[in-house]
C-alpha cells in the first residue's frame, strides 16, 4: 500500500436488515445504506463527503471508525487492515482514528464534567494518570480555544460552539492521525460555523491530521476539503480534486447540488439558474435499476435504466459514475471566510 495513504475504504458495504419472514426468520429485505464505496484519504489532506440527508454519509463514517460492523469490504488504516479487528487490537485502532460527532449536545454526557469528558479516552485506554491526565486535559482545552479554568463545569453551561470544541478536544486526546468529522457544524449558527472550520484547519496544520469531513452543505466542504466525494443513495457518484469538482462538476447530481449554493451574483451562473430535482429520493431498500439517480435526472435515457454506470476516470484525475456526464462549468459562491 502507498505510504502516503492514511485511510482507505475498498468496496465497503453496509446493509441493515429491515425484518424477517419465513420459518427460519431470514431477513427478506435490507436497507442498502452503503453499497460498494471505495475512498482514499491522503496523509495530511482533507476528504470532503457530501450529499443529501439519507444518502449514507453518517453510516459510512461509523463503518470507517468501526463503530458499526461492515457487511463486506475492507477498511485500511495506515497500511493495516482493521476490518475485523476486535478487543485490544480495536482499542489500539481507536488511538489512531477518532470521530467528532454531529450533535454537540447528545454526544456529551451531561453527568460528567468537561474534565472527565475530555479525559475519558485516557481512562478507556488504560492511560489515566492522576497527576498527568488533568494537565493534559487543560492543554487540550486551551488548544481548542476553551478556558482551562472551566475544567469542572458541565456541558449545559456551554454554548453550542463551545460544546463542539469539547468534542474536538476529546477526539484529539490520544493524538490520532485520522479524524472523521460527521457534520460537525450543521447544528451551529452560521457565525460559529466559520470559527469551528477555522479551528479544524488550524489543528490539521499544527498536528498534521488527516481529516474526513462530512457535510450536506457544499459551501462548507469547499472551504476545507482538498478532495471531494459526492454520495447518492449509498454510492459515490463523483470524486476528485475539490477545485475540479466545484468548477466543472461532471455528474448531473453534483451539478444540481452546486446550483443550490447561494452566490453573490446570480447572473454569473450564465442564465442556467437553479436545477430543481423532481421527485423524492428513492428508497434505499429498493433502489432503481441501473443508475440510481436516473429517476430524478433530466439526462436519463434507456441505457441508464439498463446498465449501472461504473465510477471511472474522465482523464482529469476525477472519477464519475455517469453515462452522460456534464461538460458545462458552474459558478459557485465565494469561499467561506
Amino acid at each position: 500500500m502507498n505510504s502516503d495513504i492514511a485511510l482507505q475504504a475498498i468496496n465497503l458495504v453496509k446493509y441493515f436488515p429491515t425484518g424477517s419472514s419465513g420459518l427460519l426468520g431470514r431477513p427478506d429485505k435490507s436497507v442498502k445504506a452503503v453499497d460498494g464505496v471505495s475512498l482514499t484519504l491522503r496523509k495530511g489532506a482533507t476528504l470532503g463527503i457530501v450529499g443529501e440527508s439519507g444518502c449514507g454519509k453518517s453510516t459510512l463514517a461509523r463503518v470507517l471508525t468501526r463503530l458499526i460492523e461492515p457487511t463486506s469490504g475492507q477498511v485500511i488504516l495506515n497500511g493495516a487492515d482493521i476490518t475485523h479487528t476486535s478487543g485490544k487490537e480495536l482499542r489500539d485502532v481507536r488511538q489512531q482514528m477518532q470521530m467528532i460527532f454531529q450533535d454537540p449536545v447528545s454526544s456529551l454526557n451531561p453527568r460528567h464534567s468537561i474534565g472527565q469528558i475530555i479525559g475519558m479516552p485516557f481512562t478507556v485506554q488504560g492511560q489515566f494518570d492522576k497527576e498527568a491526565t488533568p494537565v493534559r486535559v487543560r492543554e487540550l482545552m486551551k488548544l481548542v480555544g476553551l478556558n482551562p479554568e472551566h475544567f469542572n463545569r458541565y456541558p449545559h453551561e456551554f454554548s453550542g460552539g463551545q460544546r463542539q470544541r469539547i468534542g474536538i478536544a476529546r477526539a484529539l486526546a490520544l493524538n490520532p492521525s485520522v479524524v472523521i468529522a460527521d457534520e460537525p457544524v450543521s447544528a451551529l449558527d452560521v457565525s460559529v460555523r466559520a470559527q469551528i472550520l477555522n479551528l479544524l484547519e488550524g489543528l490539521q496544520a499544527e498536528l498534521n491530521l488527516s481529516l474526513v469531513f462530512i457535510a450536506h452543505d457544499l459551501s462548507v466542504v469547499r472551504h476545507i476539503a482538498d478532495e471531494v466525494a459526492v454520495m447518492y443513495l449509498g454510492k459515490i457518484v463523483e470524486r476528485g480534486p475539490a477545485a475540479t469538482v466545484y468548477t466543472h462538476p461532471a455528474h448531473p447530481y453534483t451539478k444540481a447540488l452546486l446550483s443550490a449554493v447561494p452566490i453573490q451574483d446570480p447572473s454569473s451562473r450564465g442564465g442556467a439558474g437553479r436545477i430543481r430535482l423532481q421527485g423524492d429520493v428513492p428508497s434505499p431498500i429498493d433502489p432503481p435499476s441501473g443508475c440510481r439517480f436516473r429517476t430524478r435526472c433530466w439526462k436519463a435515457e434507456a441505457l441508464c435504466e439498463e446498465q449501472e454506470p461504473l465510477l471511472t476516470d474522465d482523464g482529469s484525475g476525477r472519477l464519475v459514475a455517469c453515462h452522460f456526464p456534464e461538460e458545462t462549468p458552474v459558478a459557485i459562491g465565494n469561499r467561506a471566510q
